[in-house]
C-alpha cells in the first residue's frame, strides 16, 4: 500500500499533542501563569484529571505512574486533587456567570480504576460541587484486568460514555515479553460490562513494534478488536527508549521489530481496519463511521490536544493532578511532576503549576499549520515560511508524498505514514534539538 523511505523515518519526532510540545517545557511558567491564565479564562473547558497509580506497572509504559502499593499514598494524593478541584473551581467561579462552562471530562492516568471506585465518586462530587459543569461528556481510561462489577455499576451511575482500554495485544508471548498478561477472558468481560454500564463508544488501545511481534499476530488482534466491537482503535507504535524511561530495560530490545518490519504492520494495520469499515483519523487512530471521531474527521473539526486525537472543540483544557498540562490559547502549564511536591504545593493552597511554555505569535501560526497536516491532511502556508522550511519539503514532494497547490500543502495518500515528519519541519525547535522522541512510525 505505502512505499518505504527509510531516509524520511530517520529521525525521530514529537506526536504533537500540542505545540510547542513539552520539549520547550521550563521552569520560567510556574503558578503565576497559571493565574493569569485562569483569570482569562472564559467560555467552552475541558477538564482532564490525573490518576497516577496502577495496579501493576507495565514494562513499557511510558506514563508518570506508580504502583498503588501503599495506601496512604493515594488517599493523600486524593486529598490534594480534591483541594485542587477546588482551588481552581474557586477561581473559575466568577467566571461561570459570563458563560464559561465545562463541556469534557476526561480521567486519565496510570489508570483511574486503582483507585476504590467510591473515591472516584467523591471525585465527580467534588467536580459537581466546584466546577462549572454543563451536562459534559464524560469518558475514562481503564485497564481490563483489574476493572470489577463495582466500577460498573458507578460508570453508569455517573454517565461516563466513552471509555478506553488498555489492549496493546492479544498475543500471550507478547504480553509476557511486556510486563502485560491479560487473557482474552478479561478484555471480553471489561467490553461487556462497559456495554451494560452505558458506554456508547469504546476504544481499544493497541500496540504494532512490540518485542516478538509477528505480522500474523497484530492481523489477530485487529481481528479480534473488532469482533468485540471497538468503536475507536489507536494502534500505536512502541517506542523504545530505555533512556528516558528506564523501565523498558526489562523489554529484550534484541527481540524488537526493525523499522521496516514496523512500517510494514502499521501499513498492514492500516489496511486491515479500513476493509473492516473503520474510518482513519489521522495516521494511527481509526472510527466506526458514526462516531463522532469519524464525525468530526470527515466534517473537517477534528483537533489534536494531549489525549490524541479530538472532536472536543473547547479551546482550553485544564488538568488536575500531578504532571497534568493546562493548554491555554496563549500558554502551556505543566503541575509538578513530583506527587510529593504536588501535594506539598496544594496544602499550603497554591496552584501547583511548576513549568511551561509561552505560545508566541508565530507559535501559534506555526501550531495551525502543524494542526492542519496532522488533523486535515493540509495546511495553508504562511507568506513568511522561511525558504529553508521549503527546501526541506523537496524530498517529500519529489516522490509524491505531498504536494503544493497555490498556499495549500497536501499530504497525498501515499504520504500518511509521513504525516509527523513533514509536520516537524515547521517546528523550529526541533531544527536545534537533540532531544528523542518515537518513531514517526
Amino acid at each position: 500500500m505505502w512505499r518505504y523511505h527509510p531516509d524520511l523515518l530517520a529521525t525521530p519526532v514529537p506526536r504533537y499533542t500540542s505545540f510547542p510540545t513539552a520539549a520547550e517545557f521550563t521552569d520560567a511558567v510556574g503558578a503565576a501563569d497559571m493565574q493569569g491564565a485562569l483569570e482569562r479564562t472564559s467560555g467552552d473547558i475541558s477538564l482532564y484529571l490525573h490518576i497516577p497509580f496502577c495496579e501493576q506497572i507495565c514494562w513499557y509504559c511510558g506514563c508518570n505512574t506508580a504502583a498503588n502499593n501503599r495506601q496512604h499514598r493515594l488517599e493523600a494524593y486524593l486529598e490534594s486533587l480534591h483541594r485542587e478541584i477546588a482551588l481552581v473551581g474557586r477561581k473559575l467561579a466568577q467566571k461561570a456567570r459570563a458563560g464559561t462552562r465545562v463541556t469534557h471530562v476526561a480521567f486519565g492516568g496510570g489508570s483511574p480504576n486503582a483507585i476504590h471506585p467510591t473515591d472516584f465518586v467523591r471525585l465527580i462530587h467534588s467536580l459537581t460541587l466546584h466546577m462549572p459543569l454543563d451536562a459534559p461528556t464524560w469518558s475514562i481510561e481503564l485497564d481490563p484486568r483489574t476493572l470489577t462489577a463495582p466500577w460498573g455499576d458507578v460508570l453508569a451511575r455517573v454517565g461516563i460514555q466513552r471509555a478506553s482500554l488498555g489492549v496493546q495485544t492479544f498475543a500471550a508471548h507478547c504480553q509476557e515479553a511486556i510486563g502485560r498478561v491479560q487473557p482474552d477472558a478479561d478484555i471480553v468481560a471489561a467490553v461487556e460490562l462497559l456495554r451494560r454500564s452505558g458506554v456508547t463508544s469504546l476504544n481499544f488501545d493497541l500496540m504494532y513494534g512490540l518485542p516478538g511481534q509477528s505480522a500474523e499476530d497484530l492481523d489477530a488482534s485487529l481481528t479480534r478488536s473488532v469482533h468485540l466491537g471497538a468503536d475507536r482503535i489507536a494502534l500505536f507504535g512502541y517506542a523504545h527508549v530505555p533512556h528516558i524511561i528506564p523501565r523498558q530495560k526489562r523489554i529484550d530490545a534484541s527481540n524488537l521489530p526493525d523499522q521496516a518490519q514496523r512500517f510494514a504492520m502499521a501499513a498492514a494495520g492500516h489496511e486491515r481496519l479500513v476493509a473492516a469499515g473503520y474510518v482513519p483519523v489521522g495516521f494511527d487512530h481509526f472510527a466506526k463511521p458514526d462516531d463522532p471521531l469519524a464525525c468530526a474527521m470527515q466534517n473537517g473539526t477534528l483537533r489534536r490536544n494531549f489525549q490524541g486525537f479530538t472532536e472536543d472543540q473547547a479551546p482550553v483544557m485544564i488538568g488536575l493532578g500531578a504532571s497534568s498540562i493546562s493548554s491555554f490559547p496563549e500558554v502551556l502549564v505543566q503541575n509538578n511532576k513530583n506527587a510529593g511536591q504536588y501535594r506539598m504545593l496544594l496544602s499550603q493552597g497554591i496552584l501547583p503549576a511548576s513549568a511551561g511554555v509561552r505560545r508566541s505569535a508565530h507559535d501559534i501560526q506555526l501550531g495551525k499549520i502543524i494542526t492542519g497536516l496532522l488533523c486535515q491532511g493540509e495546511a495553508r502556508l504562511d507568506a513568511a515560511t522561511p525558504p529553508e522550511t521549503l527546501h526541506r519539503l523537496e524530498p517529500f514532494l519529489t516522490r509524491g508524498l505531498a504536494e503544493i497547490t497555490g498556499d495549500t500543502l497536501h499530504i497525498l495518500p501515499d504520504g500518511l505514514p509521513y504525516a509527523r515528519g513533514l509536520a516537524a519541519l515547521f517546528d523550529p525547535y526541533r531544527q536545534q534539538s537533540a532531544r528523542r522522541f518515537s518513531s514517526a512510525v
